[in-house]
């Protein structure tokens, strides 16, 4: 982070640069060990210093951050290992907004559950007795041109969430569904989690629409696959997003079911290329090319999570430090004076 990036108006007058000067003197002295041999280097002493301070900011001393997790099917179990790693840096977090799967881990991990529960419950997830996707039942599909019921994932939820509100989680939550009879993405903040987030991911053209509140309703990737906007409504100032998008040019459906996934996928990819440009921060886990029936890779997946988080940690601090410090300057000269 280059000093002369910083905002304009930031440096308000000497004795505010005498001030952290000082401040960056101290850190030196007193903080740093004799033994280490860390990058001593003024901008990086007062880049700690302005990331602690961050940290411990109440939310109306920096912008509230609103943590966005995309859709992505089974690929989207990453999001796991990149809310550990934002977690173990104590990253802010004040919100938490997600679609499909996202909408999943989202509300695992808005409603308290430890880290390492979420990725236990991941650990179990299995498309085909989860999602009611057997070959039974899908050879009932295609029989009986009768879609299935996703009734199944409820039931899975409810084991990890319990009957949770929205107004009961930890963090403010949010997910999107689609009404697949008007097209409207639907974002839910309110009533019961379990039910909102069965039809965030509930795929259209496989399971019968969920009716809930007078709506009739698909998975939410169609229409909001980053929901960015979601994450605004719950009163998010700077967003983190980790996106897990497919690598669709790879992919060759085999039968009608990948077709079908494969198409949403290719709309989801569109969608998502306007939608980065929302969010202040990304993070793309590099699983384009994990398919939706490979339970066996979770593990993999949820460490290439890991991975990529970690490479783009410094980068997303860096990012929050400069969309903080108009805020945080505001008592500094306070501090000065003193």
């Amino acid at each position: 982070m280059m000093l002369g990036s910083l905002p304009n108006g930031v440096w308000k007058g000497h004795s505010l640069a005498l001030w952290l000067g000082r401040r960056i003197a101290l850190l030196f002295l007193f903080v740093i060990p004799s033994h280490a041999v860390p990058d001593l280097s003024a901008e990086a002493l007062l880049r700690d210093h302005l990331w602690r301070e961050v940290r411990q900011a109440p939310a109306n001393r920096r912008p509230k951050v609103g943590l966005v997790l995309s859709a992505g099917s089974l690929r989207g179990v990453a999001h796991v290992g990149v809310i550990q790693v934002l977690e173990d840096a104590g990253f802010p977090i004040d919100s938490v907004a997600g679609t499909s799967m996202g909408a999943v881990m989202g509300a695992m991990y808005a409603s308290g559950l430890p880290i390492k529960k979420i990725r236990e419950f991941a650990g179990t997830i299995k498309v085909g007795s989860g999602n009611d996707l057997t070959s039974a039942r899908l050879i009932s599909l295609l029989l009986f041109d009768k879609l299935l019921s996703s009734e199944n994932t409820e039931l899975m939820l409810r084991k990890g969430l319990g009957g949770i509100r929205f107004d009961q989680t930890l963090k403010p939550f949010a997910c999107v569904a689609m009404d697949v009879y008007t097209g409207e993405a639907i974002i839910f903040r309110d009533g019961d989690v379990a039910k909102a987030v069965r039809a965030s991911m509930n795929l259209p053209g496989i399971f019968r629409p969920l009716e809930y509140r007078h709506r009739f309703l698909v998975d939410g990737g169609v229409v909001d696959y980053i929901p960015v906007d979601a994450s605004r409504l719950l009163g998010a100032q700077w967003t983190i997003a980790s996106v897990t998008e497919t690598d669709y040019t790879t992919a060759r459906p085999e039968n009608v079911l990948e077709s079908l996934l494969q198409v949403i996928d290719i709309r989801g990819s569109y969608l998502s290329h306007e939608q980065r440009k929302q969010a202040d921060f990304l993070i793309e886990p590099s699983v384009g090319d994990i398919g939706m029936f490979e339970d066996h890779r979770i593990t993999e997946a949820i460490e290439k999570g890991v991975v990529t988080a970690s490479s783009r940690l410094e980068a997303a601090k860096e990012s929050l430090i400069l969309a903080s410090i108009p805020q945080l300057s505001d008592g500094w000269g306070a501090k000065a004076a003193k």
